[in-house]
């Protein structure tokens, strides 16, 4: 049979007088391996679900997530830097590198806004209706700054810090010690 298009019928006949039998080979099955070997998600598609969940938002990154049918629990792993909810307590040093690093440019680029922001707030501008506008922007980049920046951990009473051991001696009576008489 020669190459090029050819009818149903022509492909039909093709495929009944040949010898060999043909072996449809399916999909392999969603999900790792029996042995454990295999890894279904690129690294650096971790890497841009956990940002687009970090500096965008959780929506963005379930929807980004569903067009690869990755499934919302992993999505919270990779924007915790983990590589899944299994490894949830241990990330992956280079998903959380790269998510620190997109939070710092965008956490850059809000303080840039905001003091320009800011500095386009002056007396004369006080006076108009703008500078309410200004100062809309100037609150909405702080909170994107407040959002954006990890949180400073509190002092917990059974955290570990500087530690002050104060001894106090117990008070003797005279009496208990045992006196001497001198005579010179």
């Amino acid at each position: 049979m020669a190459i090029g298009i050819v009818s149903d019928d022509e492909l039909n006949n093709e495929i009944d007088s040949l010898t060999k039998t043909v072996k449809i080979v399916e999909k392999p099955h969603k999900g790792r391996a029996s042995d454990g070997t295999s890894v279904n998600v690129p690294d650096s598609l971790r890497k841009i679900i956990g940002e687009t969940s970090v500096i965008e938002g959780r929506q963005e990154a379930l929807g980004l997530a569903e067009l690869f049918n990755i499934s919302p629990s992993s999505v919270s792993a990779y924007a915790n830097g983990s590589t899944s909810t299994k490894s949830y307590q241990e990330p992956s040093k280079s998903i959380l590198t790269h998510i620190n690093r997109s939070r710092e440019r965008a956490i850059k680029k809000a303080h840039k806004t905001l003091n320009t922001a800011l500095d386009e707030i002056t007396p004369n501008k006080l006076e108009d209706v703008k500078a309410r506008e200004l100062a809309g922007i100037a609150k909405d980049m702080s909170a994107i700054i407040k959002n954006l920046e990890p949180e400073v951990p509190t002092v917990d009473e059974g955290a570990k810090g500087p530690q002050f051991v104060i001894f106090a001696p117990q008070f003797v009576k005279e009496e208990r010690f045992d006196t001497i008489t001198v005579d010179e």
